[in-house]
């Protein structure tokens, strides 16, 4: 991390900022990921609250799930969960015509343990979950929200950035499931830090 910090500079943002910054310079070894990433103020703290009283995780594929430190969360008494490949899943979006991302959102908020939501690939898991909220479907405590592509990546996050939800995204076409895991552990190094 010395490396990144002498790379970096200053970054005139809160520390807990800076560490979810950091995490992702190194997760990527893309320095340019330090001006492209936005947080929502209290954010991260907000996200710190809600793991320390055992928030669930969700992912939206099983990419973003295999970066996330399970034991750190495992200590908290959480975990982290994927719906996109349940039966029922793909039974209803196919029965409604709509994209797994999308109905694996739809079963994820109906837990009401699960607060902290990772979106690194599905750009329609993000816009799905965006309506969700604003429709009063769901109460979340962060949304890292960092979809790749070429294909809605964009403006999925431009919609996310605009809304009154915490979250964490990157700007433009970059991202993807390192970023997603990364930021998530970055908060969770937080957390053991303020135990160890």
């Amino acid at each position: 991390m010395a490396i990144i910090k002498e790379e970096l500079g200053e970054l005139f943002c809160p520390p807990e900022e800076e560490a979810v910054i950091k995490r992702v310079v190194h997760a990527t070894a893309d320095l340019e990921f330090a001006r492209l990433i936005t947080i929502a103020p209290g954010a991260v703290k907000k996200a710190v609250s809600s793991l320390k009283k055992g928030a669930n995780v969700v992912t939206d594929v099983s990419m973003v799930k295999a970066g996330v430190n399970k034991r750190i969360l495992s200590f908290l008494g959480a975990e982290v969960k994927t719906y996109i490949g349940d039966q029922d899943v793909a039974l209803a979006a196919k029965e409604k015509g709509i994209t797994r991302s999308m109905m694996a959102m739809r079963k994820a908020v109906r837990d009401k343990d699960n607060r902290i939501f990772l979106i690194g690939n599905a750009p329609t898991a993000l816009f799905e979950l965006i309506n969700l909220l604003r429709a009063g479907q769901a109460e979340l405590d962060l949304i890292i929200g960092t979809p790749v592509g070429f294909v809605g990546a964009r403006e999925a996050k431009e919609e996310l950035a605009k809304s009154k939800f915490p979250y964490i995204t990157v700007k433009g076409r970059k991202g993807g499931s390192p970023v997603a895991a990364a930021a998530l552990n970055a908060i969770l190094y937080l957390i053991q830090g303020q135990w160890s």
